[in-house]
């Protein structure tokens, strides 16, 4: 059994062992962490999965009203720190944006993450934070991809960010996956919302290379269901091909089996029934 929740609405997925709790979507649920459980809210109810998952952390069960209250207040203590902070930043007029803000109500420490340009002094500005709020508080930091992670937001594809949602970890994206993608080498067309290469550069480039093994090249001769033809396209999404007919020159879509040399041959020698 597996279940998902998240920390915050739209937010990054967590995913849990439900163990002997069965939340509905939209219910309230502890999740054990490094600072003692915390309050998530159910994404994906307990189902059945056919993967051989271990080591994921169990459930501690649902969300009580003293986890709730005291989850409001750290919400509310983080947004007093967020305001408290942008003060203090335009005061002290340092190129610094704040992104997030963590509360640890256990240890009273606030981690305030913020981007930069550059490297900045921030010494005295953590001593008019620590005042203010009187806790302790630790500036991190952090990159373009980091930042777009925490913000969250919409990708040009449409959809919630990968990094927001489900990616772990960021890997190297280069250029050379976009041309093996036949995308445009053009920085606003392959560029995510944190301004660096698309992530999904990276973990769809393998079902690229795969396609791209086992289909006709473009250029090639093929038969198809339809006629003769020449290949002017590829359509890896749909594991299709653009196949331009000697006839008329009209443009079809074929499956790649279809087109396969090695399927051909294997429907000429077996016929097209079912395998026994």
């Amino acid at each position: 059994m597996i279940m998902a929740v998240s920390f915050t609405r739209y937010g990054r997925l967590y995913y849990l062992d439900p163990g002997g709790h069965s939340p509905k979507v939209g219910d309230k649920v502890l999740v054990p962490t490094d600072s003692g459980p915390e309050v998530a809210e159910c994404v994906w109810a307990p189902q059945y999965t056919s993967e051989d998952i271990d080591g994921l952390p169990v459930c501690a069960g649902p969300a009580g009203e003293e986890h709730l209250t005291r989850d409001e207040s750290n919400k509310r203590r983080r947004a007093e720190a967020r305001s408290v902070s942008k003060r203090l930043i335009k005061r002290h007029t340092l190129p610094m944006k704040v992104v997030g803000i963590d509360y640890l109500d256990q240890d009273n420490v606030y981690t305030v993450y913020f981007s930069a340009p550059h490297r900045v002094d921030f010494r005295a500005l953590v001593r008019d934070l620590a005042r203010n709020l009187r806790a302790r508080v630790e500036l991190r930091q952090i990159g373009p991809r980091d930042e777009a992670r925490l913000q969250g937001g919409i990708g040009p594809c449409g959809r919630d960010l990968c990094c927001a949602t489900f990616l772990k970890d960021f890997e190297p994206v280069s250029v050379r996956m976009a041309k093996d993608q036949d995308l445009p080498v053009n920085p606003l067309r392959i560029a995510g919302a944190c301004g660096r290469l698309m992530c999904c550069l990276k973990y769809e480039h393998p079902l690229y290379q795969e396609f791209r093994a086992s289909a006709p090249r473009v250029g090639a001769s093929v038969e198809t269901p339809q006629g003769a033809g020449t290949v002017v396209g590829h359509n890896v999404p749909s594991d299709s091909v653009v196949v331009r007919l000697n006839d008329g020159g009209r443009r079809c879509a074929c499956s790649k089996a279809s087109v396969c040399g090695p399927r051909k041959a294997y429907d000429s020698t077996y016929g097209d029934s079912d395998p026994v």
